[in-house]
């Protein structure tokens, strides 16, 4: 895991933000490490073919194979047909989706993981935020601070059924 360093935090920034980004960053670095090779490798395909350097380094082998084949240059035209050009283009972009379709199913996995972490956080918060609020209204009744005109409180401080939302979602996202 990283190690922070004991300098002030940037503006906006608390040591606790710093920590997260530190374990985020720690967390992914264990993940990639324990990919398998043949994902590391359609990553590294994935990656170089989404780059311009591969748009040049295609657009030079093209370039030259269609100006070869034309009779431009003063080397023997070995695909007057370009059928050779098309079948090895053709392949190749078979691999090539293979590798990112490899990669967006991955990709999709680990935003999946994300999501239920998110969700896992946001109902671990409206739980700890709905008994902070019974604790708050406990505390003022205690202290004789009347909270009885406002009617939001009483519905606000009622536990969420994480079921309950997702029903109701279902039924409303059908109907």
């Amino acid at each position: 895991m990283p190690k922070l360093t004991h300098e002030p935090s940037p503006p906006g920034l608390t040591p606790v933000v710093e920590r997260n980004i530190a374990a985020l960053l720690s967390h992914r670095a264990r993940e990639n490490r324990r990919k398998p090779m043949a994902d590391r490798i359609a990553d590294r395909i994935t990656r170089f073919s989404g780059s311009m350097a591969f748009v040049y380094l295609h657009l030079a082998l093209f370039s030259g194979w269609i100006a070869i084949n034309l009779g431009w240059l003063p080397i023997a035209p070995f695909d007057p047909s370009f059928v050779i050009l098309a079948m090895a283009a053709s392949v190749e972009a078979i691999f090539l989706s293979t590798f990112v379709l490899i990669s967006q199913n991955r990709m999709a996995a680990l935003a999946d993981q994300r999501a239920d972490l998110d969700l896992h956080i946001s109902l671990l918060a409206e739980h700890e935020i709905t008994r902070m609020l019974k604790l708050l209204m406990a505390l003022s009744k205690h202290v004789g601070i009347d909270l009885a005109h406002d009617p939001e409180l009483a519905e606000l401080a009622r536990d969420v059924s994480p079921e309950a939302v997702l029903e109701r979602l279902e039924a409303s996202e059908e109907g």
